[in-house]
């Protein structure tokens, strides 16, 4: 009877231990459920935004496994210097990375979906290297949505352009890291702070993509000229700033006298950081190299830099609305995402440029965003 009341005993214990096994396995089958609701509402709310409702450039960067977009080994297009894979860069977390904004989502880039949009049109990015950066992204990403589609890449007369033949939508780099002209005279090269002789040629484009900043301080051996002009007025040199807002003025100016907003798209990129201080970000690097995952949170412990200031400030007050691909911030927490000691020059140290793929993905995806959410 003893051993009888015992096995009893052992068998209620076992059962009562399994009810609170399946107890909660169920509470928490339960707490996923709601958080998947609670996921899949927050999903619907982000995405009944658009464009003007929505500030695509204000969020925090996230892990996900499905990127990068390409791998810069099937992509013909992309500058040695740009694919850090290539030249031994050991990492590939920085590849990982999505751009998430805070209170709303954007549509994933589709690349047959952008060339059926843009059929028959003219595409140009204008400015120095960081439009190269971009524009390599752009047509990588384009190139691995319709891998089968021909394509053409034509170098001439300063163009550099990517044509995908069965859609005719050509994506053309025009070289000018001022913006405003460079002409020679009996002094040596002079840069025009009030003149642009070169728009006749991006009138012609369904869409612009205008960059420049970088350049402009440049000094010594790495100065892309001699002397300043503004009118008659000749300068050996001046403040940047001062120099970069007077150019900037002058684009603005042409953009409101040129161009002709029903025909053309006009962005403008955007001032890409550099990251060659670590105390920007309240680090003990020296510079980008070594760096692995971006920063977290959504703000950038140097602020932001001075020339973005005056680019609102001149993009305020143009007559004509040029849409500002707002990058300054979200590219400022991506100190891991330069070639740093990973590109063509074995010597060098590149925190300027972007790996490829990488950062310049996330801006032609939020230029896609832009041109699909305000439809």
């Amino acid at each position: 009877m003893g051993v009888r009341s015992v096995t009893v005993r052992r068998h209620l214990v076992v059962q009562c231990f399994l009810f609170l096994i399946l107890l909660l396995l169920l509470l928490q089958e339960a707490r996923a459920d709601h958080q998947v609701m609670n996921n899949e509402r927050g999903l619907r709310s982000r995405k009944q935004v658009n464009s003007s409702t929505c500030n695509l450039f204000q969020g925090t960067w996230v892990f996900d496994s499905s990127y990068p977009f390409y791998d810069a080994s099937n992509c013909p297009f992309i500058d040695p210097g740009f694919d850090c894979q290539k030249y031994g860069r050991p990492d590939k977390q920085y590849l990982k990375y999505r751009w998430l904004p805070d209170a709303c989502d954007f549509p994933r880039f589709d690349g047959l979906d952008f060339l059926r949009r843009w059929r028959g049109k003219k595409i140009m990015f204008v400015g120095d290297s960081l439009s190269l950066n971009q524009w390599e992204s752009l047509v990588c990403m384009i190139h691995q949505s319709a891998p089968n589609s021909q394509s053409s890449h034509v170098r001439k007369d300063g163009l550099n352009t990517v044509t995908f033949d069965e859609y005719a939508v050509s994506v053309s780099l025009y070289r000018t890291p001022y913006l405003v002209d460079i002409v020679r005279e009996s002094v040596g090269r002079v840069l025009k702070l009030d003149s642009i002789q070169a728009g006749d040629t991006w009138k012609q484009m369904d869409m612009l993509i205008f960059n420049t900043w970088h350049w402009w301080l440049h000094k010594g051996s790495s100065q892309g000229w001699d002397y300043m002009r503004e009118g008659t007025k000749l300068s050996k040199d001046m403040d940047r700033l001062t120099a970069f807002s007077k150019a900037l003025n002058t684009w603005a100016s042409w953009v409101d006298l040129d161009v002709d907003l029903t025909k053309t798209k006009v962005f403008f990129q955007g001032i890409s950081p550099t990251h060659y201080q670590g105390k920007e970000w309240n680090s003990q690097s020296k510079n980008c190299y070594g760096e692995l995952e971006p920063l977290n949170g959504s703000t950038y412990p140097a602020g932001t830099p001075e020339a973005a200031a005056i680019l609102n400030q001149v993009l305020s007050k143009m007559r004509k609305p040029v849409y500002l691909l707002d990058i300054t911030t979200l590219s400022q927490l991506r100190k891991d995402g330069h070639p740093s000691a990973y590109g063509a020059d074995p010597k060098g140290m590149d925190c300027s440029h972007w790996c490829l793929p990488g950062l310049p993905d996330t801006w032609n995806q939020l230029l896609y965003a832009a041109l699909v959410m305000e439809t």
